[in-house]
């Protein structure tokens, strides 16, 4: 738990002489209770240092947040202003679509094998209408994958991925609805971008394929960066962390500073933590705790934690698609934490869960949306 800060800005004052100075190295800032939107609002915030464990959070008043630094952690003080300043910045909308409120990505797999539904839309007019369907029950963006990614997976030769997905992705993509690819491989996004899709996301964030980066640079793509430790083959073999929301972090921030290298800005860079891949249960159940940590990207926060493994296990160990409680557990906790996108299989559960979650949150906005 974090070393309490008394919240009254004059008590803080005087507690912090007492606090010692944490070890200056890597830190990191969550956001507590933080009302989602397009800019993330908080009073209170946990600084986290690598430290000892009985140290390793202090929660502060955000207000005096910048004093605290200079007074307790100068060697920091710099990282901890960069890291409150991208909590608070307003998202840029995602192709056009605004983070004004929470967004769902349908998925939509077009394999025989991947976990959840595999082969239940390997054919392509299936396909096409149950993205069409997802678009119609709520979803915002509809992500066509080839290529089954579940823990012990073998990929598909590219010619077969570029089958299954390319004239999905068109056909959607002609009808007007938001795309995105899911894949690792360059020649895929290259040909799913050509054919209409804008959003690439990939599991590898771009580090499968070395021409991927300037695939996504040279179309002006969004792309979503996800963590993975290890490959889909390899990556649920006895996964290892420090701290696996503060190794999931650095991770990240090092796909992303290697995207903006390549040409990518920052400003169509999406974050996933990638929960599932490379993570046991308790892994997952760390990083979802602590999802509002990952604000400090500065990058719109996108969580797919639809019908994962891990459900079954903390309950009954139900199949994929008997999940679905779990599911939304997941994300309206994800949402309570300021994720702005959610990933899901289930688009109309999902839809009348958050619409409740959204009026409770905000009676009188949600009584004028239904008198509209």
């Amino acid at each position: 738990m974090p070393a309490a800060v008394p919240l009254r800005q004059s008590e803080q004052e005087d507690a912090e002489g007492a606090l010692p100075e944490p070890r200056v190295g890597s830190v990191y800032l969550r956001p507590c209770n933080p009302v989602p939107g397009e800019a993330l609002t908080f009073d209170l915030v946990d600084v986290l240092f690598r430290s000892t464990p009985a140290r390793r959070r202090i929660r502060l008043q955000q207000a005096v947040l910048s004093r605290w630094a200079e007074k307790n952690a100068p060697g920091a003080a710099d990282e901890i202003a960069q890291l409150s300043a991208r909590l608070s910045a307003p998202r840029s909308p995602v192709c056009g679509l605004a983070l004004d409120r929470p967004r769902l990505m349908g998925v939509l797999n077009v394999t025989p094998d991947s976990f959840s539904d595999g082969g239940d839309f390997a054919a392509e007019d299936a396909a096409i209408t149950h993205g069409r369907a997802m678009a119609a029950a709520g979803a915002d963006i509809i992500d066509v994958g080839g290529e089954s990614t579940r823990p012990g997976s073998q990929a598909p030769r590219e010619a077969e991925e570029l089958r299954r997905v390319i004239p999905v992705v068109r056909t959607l993509a002609s009808d007007g609805i938001l795309v995105s690819v899911d894949t690792r491989r360059a020649e895929m996004m290259d040909a799913a971008l050509a054919a209409g899709a804008r959003i690439v996301n990939d599991i590898s964030a771009l580090s499968h394929d070395s021409q991927a980066h300037a695939v996504v640079a040279r179309h002006g793509a969004w792309v979503v960066l996800s963590h993975m430790q290890g490959t889909p083959e390899t990556m649920q073999r006895e996964p290892r962390y420090d701290d696996a929301s503060l190794d999931v972090f650095d991770a990240l921030a090092a796909h992303m500073s290697a995207a903006e290298a390549s040409g990518i800005p920052r400003a169509r860079i999406i974050v996933d933590p990638g929960i599932g891949f490379g993570k046991t249960a308790r892994h997952n159940l760390e990083v979802l705790r602590d999802i509002a940590l990952f604000h400090g990207l500065g990058c719109p926060l996108l969580v797919g934690a639809s019908r994962k493994s891990f459900i079954g296990r903390l309950s009954a160990g139900e199949a994929p698609k008997e999940r679905l409680p779990g599911s939304l557990a997941a994300g309206l906790h994800a949402l309570g934490e300021g994720a702005h996108i959610l990933r899901v299989h289930d688009v109309a559960e999902t839809r009348q869960a958050l619409a409740m979650w959204r009026g409770i949150r905000d009676p009188e906005a949600a009584v004028q949306e239904i008198l509209r």
